[in-house]
């Protein structure tokens, strides 16, 4: 990351090892010579004064040698070798003005300052000056440098620079503010309620670079502390699914142990679900109690965490994917479970030691619930290339998933594994036959017969692996399979295996009675190679002769009295011990205890069967994925599941305090000022939904920037003053025109508007709405415009006195055929909550370069706050494609087409908007047709209002809004009719994904200047002759991405700003030409989105067509 790809440059450019090992010999007798080949051959040559030349180039004046032996350094520290001896001359470089040498010294110090921590110590004032350095990552390096000298004199230098990096501008210094957070706490763990204060402190950042790293700094110093998480909880869970993998691992794992403190167990038999039970959270009062009669309703903030982990389930992570499954694995209701298996399974493609974690998963996940991954049984199939330990997991799950069902091509596959070269496996194998026998009462027999034939085989391993099966099986029913016990004996001679002859001899004494003619032969043939057998069958020898001796004494007396004569002076002292007490025990003298009396109830006492269960059903009660789940025992730092609480905790410990929510109807904001006379809606009533669950959830980061209030209205006295807030400065400027030019103004627009509202009404029954409007304010002030949609085609006008009444002949209009009424709410969320408004586009623009004169109509309208300067402008270009959402074939005669307008979106400040186009194709007509509330997976989309019904060969056109959360991941949704539900997604662009914005050249650069290092991406391209004129680069950059073209002093320096839809952060691109090549720079903090953009510019650059 710092210049490593240089240094892969500068070996190539040495050579291979080889060539320099040759070169260095070569080079020998040539004194004095320092060559590049030379140098390369003393990193690999053996010789002593390997590394002198290197000191040499270290002490050097000239900055290209010192950076040289800097990378050739980091090079050899790369590979393993030890390059401590080099600390004091690398050290003397730490000051240097070069910042990549600067960069190189801080990687060799972060590696080496824990050894030498006495040179380090000297170079403390050194990084500590660097902590106030303009480059970031001078300042994380420094930081990092610091918090490796493992020395407690320090501590109170390393808290100090860990609280300034914590409110440091750059959240790359913040996320290594919480790394050190970590180290510092294993030094001094007496500073731990300063670096909690610090904890909570970074906590509250919004930037996702830094979540996982200080969740895992929270993990390390205080995870009982979960009042911590309580404001949080929400941040962290939306944002999980643009935090790096690492984090996500971090934060996952954290949020399960959470929601286990914080929610009621979904696992209840009385448990009601809903899928898209965010609607309770702003559910009214009353609603709220009525839902309380009810047994169980999912806490919403548990659905939340549910729903935004789900996608993670996609991740080319791994260990993301495996923590997501465990997450619900002990969160999820249990009906829920089966979408985590096909990413589980898709992890067995990865590598062995993947494969043997994950099966070690399963395992435990089949005992309880085997119907989750029997579907897919053939995946847990043995290949002949896995290893051993793999193929014994696979055969635990395939033992777990056995049922009456599958049993009968499970014993086929295992009757293949069985015949395997390997022998520990093939033991494995008849270990699971086993323990299907006894799970499934059914093939018990089958099994038993399948045993005894393998009691034939050849491999002894096979034989004696069978012998131990079928004693543990016979346990269960002894009195019906003599048979088998006769069979055993018969083979007793050719088997080997002790362990194997020591069960033959332990199933003829248990049942002796089943057998009696055997069993004494058995006991004379043992009697004649007891010395030459292994411990383990001496022991069952004498336990069989103490048996027969009290079923048989006729017969075994003096059989008996040898062998305990030949035990008794055996080299085993085991065998000499049990010798003496069965003698005791069954032998009647005059010294015998009272316990002969009972020795053939001792001996011969019924015994209860084993029980052939699974090694992983205690398993559960570690965390899975954890180390200790692996281990089977509690690793050093482990932190248990809780149990879930009986009554739910508070759950108003998570609100976090924002601008009141619109009332869960789906519904636009609606508009109302602070002197608002009328309580008339400025959108139709048709527009609010009923269900829509996930609008407002983004409404914390909304703020009063736009309203249509002020944008076509003369402000009052105490209107102005929330205005200096929310417009620009030229808005400022309007408000202070005379009221007789506004007049003017609004009497020439009441005729246009009025006709608009008649042509609106003829097509009120109409399910196509398509209505042409633009913004008609020219002469008046540049922030008053008159704002009309394709769903209302109303204009808002305002009092050219007052500037607060609305027109009473403002009305809505509706945008389906049937308007559904709805109760404004006393708190209502005005338009000034809406960012950014400006016109949706028209249904069929006919140009598809906008009038420039529209940019005037949003300059009242500030994408940021507190940078004044920082306009919105209409986009440049709304190109007229549509992309396919749904085909008609597909859709059974229903198609839908959908296209990105461009403009802000009226339902929510971070939310995409998009135009529907919804056709009938068939010769029936199609009822219902609405987007399923249970459908939105991670995105939060605001729905359209249902078509009753769509006319054969009849379109209709509805806009809806769809927040990305500034990813390109597509958006999955269910679009319905009466009879049928579709699947469909809308994968946007990243271009598309941004809002444009206008500002001077000046704050331009000014701003550019702040988005420098990670968060700055550029290439170099050569330009056609025919793409070079200013109109070309113009028409194809905005043609990429929505962004505003700013007006540039230079003719060949193109810029262009945005800024994303849903954070609001700016996106600069700059385009600076170079005959015959041009430099295309992308600055944003979103630098997955900085990158994506820059090879869609690069590709739209190149590109000689229009």
């Amino acid at each position: 990351m710092l210049g490593m790809s240089a240094n892969s440059v500068s070996y190539n450019e040495q050579g291979s090892v080889e060539s320099g090992v040759d070169a260095a010999q070569e080079n020998s007798s040539i004194p004095g010579s320092i060559s590049s080949g030379g140098a390369a051959s003393s990193l690999f040559s053996a010789d002593y004064k390997k590394n002198e030349d290197l000191k040499e180039m270290l002490e050097s004046n000239k900055e290209s040698l010192k950076l040289e032996a800097m990378k050739r350094i980091v090079g050899l520290i790369a590979k393993g070798k030890n390059a401590s001896e080099l600390f004091p001359a690398v050290v003397k470089n730490v000051a240097s003005k070069n910042i990549e040498l600067k960069k190189l010294v801080y990687v060799y110090l972060v590696r080496y300052a824990e050894e030498q921590q006495d040179l380090a110590l000297l170079s403390i004032s050194t990084f500590q000056r660097a902590l106030k350095d303009p480059n970031q990552l001078i300042r994380a390096s420094a930081l990092r440098v610091l918090s490796s000298i493992r020395v407690p004199i320090i501590v109170p230098i390393m808290m100090l620079a860990i609280k300034e990096a914590a409110t440091d501008l750059s959240p790359y210094v913040r996320k290594t503010a919480a790394h050190a957070i970590q180290k510092l706490y294993s030094l001094d763990p007496d500073q731990k309620e300063h670096l909690i204060e610090v904890i909570e402190k970074l906590l509250k950042d919004k930037s996702t670079l830094v979540a996982g790293s200080v969740v895992m700094a929270f993990e390390e110093v205080c995870p009982d502390r979960i009042d911590l998480i309580h404001k949080n909880y929400r941040k962290l869970c939306n944002l999980l699914v643009d935090v790096e993998e690492w984090g996500q691992v971090v934060i996952i794992h954290m949020l399960t142990r959470y929601a286990r403190t914080q929610f009621v167990s979904p696992w209840r038999e009385d448990a009601v679900f809903d899928e898209n039970s965010a609607k309770a959270f702003y559910d009214s009062e009353e609603e709220r109690r009525v839902d309380q009669s009810k047994p169980y309703i999912m806490d919403p903030d548990h659905r939340l965490l549910l729903r935004n982990t789900k996608p993670l389930l996609q991740s080319r992570n791994t260990a993301v994917v495996m923590a997501v499954s465990q997450l619900y694995w002990h969160l999820a209701p249990k009906h829920e479970l089966s979408i985590i298996t096909k990413s589980l399974v898709r992890l067995l493609r990865s590598h062995r030691e993947v494969q043997y974690i994950v099966l070690q998963n399963i395992a435990t996940m089949s005992i309880q619930r085997k119907g989750m991954f029997e579907p897919f049984m053939k995946s847990f199939y043995v290949r002949s290339t896995d290893a051993t330990h793999i193929k014994t997991l696979k055969l635990e799950i395939l033992t777990n998933l056995a049922n009456e069902a599958n049993i009968s091509t499970i014993l086929r596959e295992f009757q293949t594994y069985v015949k395997s070269q390997d022998k520990a496996f093939a033991a494995a194998t008849i270990q699971a036959i086993g323990c299907c026998a006894t799970n499934i009462s059914e093939v018990t027999d089958t099994c038993l017969n399948g045993l005894v034939l393998l009691l034939s085989n050849r491999d002894e391993t096979v034989v004696a692996e069978s012998v131990v099966v079928i004693k543990k099986l016979l346990q269960t029913q002894p009195s019906q399979h003599s048979d088998i016990i006769k069979h055993m004996a018969k083979l007793f001679d050719n088997i080997t295996v002790p362990m194997a002859r020591a069960s033959i001899l332990w199933l003829m004494g248990e049942y002796c009675e089943h057998v009696p003619k055997i069993a004494p032969d058995v006991l004379r043939k043992m009697a004649k190679t007891f010395t030459d057998e292994e411990d383990i069958v001496k022991l069952q020898i004498v336990n069989l002769a103490a048996k027969l001796y009290l079923t048989n004494s006729k017969q075994t007396k003096l059989l008996t009295q040898y062998i305990l004569n030949l035990g008794k002076y055996d080299q085993n002292y085991d065998i000499r011990d049990r010798t003496r007490f069965i003698r005791q025990l069954i032998v009647p003298n005059e010294k015998s205890g009272a316990l002969s009396k009972y020795a053939r109830r001792i001996l011969m006492a019924p015994k209860p069967a084993p029980v052939l269960q699974s090694a992983f059903k205690d398993r559960d009660r570690f965390q899975l994925g954890t180390l200790s789940h692996t281990l089977n025992s509690q690793a050093s730092g482990y932190l248990e599941l809780s149990d879930w609480p009986a009554v739910a905790p508070d759950q108003s410990v998570r609100n976090v305090e924002v601008v009141e929510p619109v009332k869960e109807t789906g519904a636009p904001a609606l508009s109302k000022s602070k002197h608002a006379k009328s309580n008339e809606k400025f959108y139709s009533d048709s527009e609010e939904e009923d269900g829509e669950e996930e609008e407002g959830s983004n409404s914390e980061d909304s703020s009063s920037s736009s309203s249509e209030e002020s944008v076509s209205e003369s402000e009052s006295e105490e209107n102005s003053d929330d205005s200096n807030k929310s417009s620009s400065s030229q808005s400022e400027k309007s408000s202070s025109e005379s009221d007789s030019e506004k007049k003017k103004t609004l009497k020439n627009k009441k005729p246009q508007q009025q006709k608009l509202d008649s042509k609106d009404r003829k097509q009120k029954n109409g399910n196509a709405v398509k209505v042409e409007s633009r913004s008609e304010s020219e002469s008046g002030s540049e922030s008053s415009s008159s704002e009309s949609s394709s769903e209302s085609g109303s204009e808002l006008d305002s009092d050219s006195d007052s500037g607060t009444d609305q027109k009473k002949n403002t009305k809505p209009k509706p945008v389906q055929s049937k308007p559904v009424i709805k109760k404004v709410e006393k708190k209502e969320v005005s338009l000034l909550d809406l960012d950014d408004f400006s016109p949706v586009p028209v249904t069929t623009p006919k140009s598809s370069i906008l009038s420039p004169n529209l940019l005037s109509d949003l300059q009242g309208l500030l994408i940021s706050p507190t940078a004044s300067a920082l306009q919105a402008s209409s986009p440049v270009f709304v190109p007229e494609t549509s992309h396919e959402l749904l085909h008609r074939m597909t859709g059974k005669g229903l198609s839908a087409q959908y296209r990105f307008t461009r403009q802000p979106c009226i339902y929510g400040n971070s939310m995409v908007s998009l135009q529907l186009t919804l056709s009938n194709s068939t010769d029936q007509a199609l009822e219902n047709i609405h987007i399923s509330e249970k459908s939105s997976t991670g995105q939060n989309i605001h729905r359209f209002n249902a078509i009753e019904r769509l006319e054969p060969q009849a379109s209709v056109t509805v806009s809806m809004g769809v927040d990305f959360n500034d990813s390109t991941q597509a958006a999955n949704f269910q679009l319905c009719t009466k009879e049928d539900e579709f699947s469909v997604s809308i994968q946007p662009a990243v271009g598309e994904l941004l809002l444009p914005i206008t500002m001077s050249e000046a704050d331009f650069t000014k701003e550019q200047g702040k988005l420098v290092g990670m968060n700055e991406s550029s290439a170099t391209i050569t330009m056609t002759p025919e793409n070079v004129s200013s109109q070309s680069v113009n028409r194809k950059v905005v043609s990429v991405a929505n962004l505003g073209v700013i007006p540039s002093g230079q003719e060949n320096i193109y810029r262009f700003s945005g800024k994303t839809v849903s954070s609001g952060s700016l996106v600069l691109v700059s385009v600076v030409l170079k005959d015959p090549d041009a430099v295309i720079t992308i600055n944003t903090e979103k630098t997955v989105m900085g990158s994506m953009l820059l090879r869609q510019v690069k590709t739209a650059l190149t590109n000689s067509g229009p």
